[in-house]
């Protein structure tokens, strides 16, 4: 395949599957990272997988990374997963994980230095999200400064660019556009606190996703807990 190289972060969500979509789309070869990082809902790698599968991509590179030593998170410590939160809750929730991004992030940075790209695509969105610092385009900005700071490329003028189109769009904007560019959110999952195969449906990613769904006019294939 060919096309210009890029480093597409990929959970298995339903944001990352655009963003990959977006970037072959765009005409760039992707490479795929996603991080076995110790998440409870660690049925995203296998989404990860399949998502790829499905857009022509190879499979993810795997990062491993133990975050469960750190803890800080209903993500990655015994801590309960939020159910039912109101939209706009004031407060960061407390699936936030500690600088996730940008430690995500740093290894995509080496990752696109050591094999010779200079774009990373990252899904973040700052419209309907949970509230997460590591998702403003501040952060993203930052990044990038440091980015082109820190590494061999940067230094010597071949600039590394961080990509997130999300990060202006509602949920519902990023559903049609992926729709439109042949994503099948069947295959993604976006949930903290599965069960089993299914999503719970009352975490803050289930209902962010439910209202996107509901906006875009678009039949939400997710299997939901709390309806099936």
């Amino acid at each position: 395949m060919d096309g210009k190289p890029a480093i597409v972060l990929v959970s298995g969500g339903l944001d990352s599957a655009t963003v990959l979509a977006m970037a072959k789309a765009d005409g760039y070869l992707p490479h795929a990272l996603t991080f076995d990082y110790g998440q409870r809902h660690d049925i995203e790698l296998q989404a990860a997988n399949a998502v790829c599968a499905s857009l022509g991509v190879a499979p993810p590179k795997v990062i491993r990374l133990d975050l469960r030593a750190i803890g800080g998170s209903a993500l990655t410590a015994d801590i309960e997963v939020p159910k039912d939160r109101p939209e706009g809750a004031p407060g960061i929730p407390v699936t936030y994980v500690p600088a996730r991004n940008t430690l995500f992030l740093s290894y995509a940075l080496a990752f696109a230095e050591a094999s010779g790209a200079h774009d990373i695509f990252v899904g973040v969105n700052a419209v309907d999200y949970s509230g997460y610092p590591d998702c403003r385009p501040e952060f993203i900005q930052a990044f990038e400064k440091l980015a082109n700071l820190a590494t061999r490329e940067g230094v010597e003028g071949r600039l590394i660019q961080i990509h997130a189109p999300l990060i202006h769009l509602t949920k519902a904007e990023i559903i049609r556009e992926g729709t439109r560019l042949g994503v099948d959110y069947a295959l993604t999952h976006s949930c903290y606190d599965p069960v089993g195969d299914l999503a719970c449906g009352r975490c803050d990613s289930c209902t962010l996703r439910r209202k996107g769904f509901a906006e875009a006019g678009i039949n939400d294939p997710t299997r939901y807990a709390d309806s099936a």
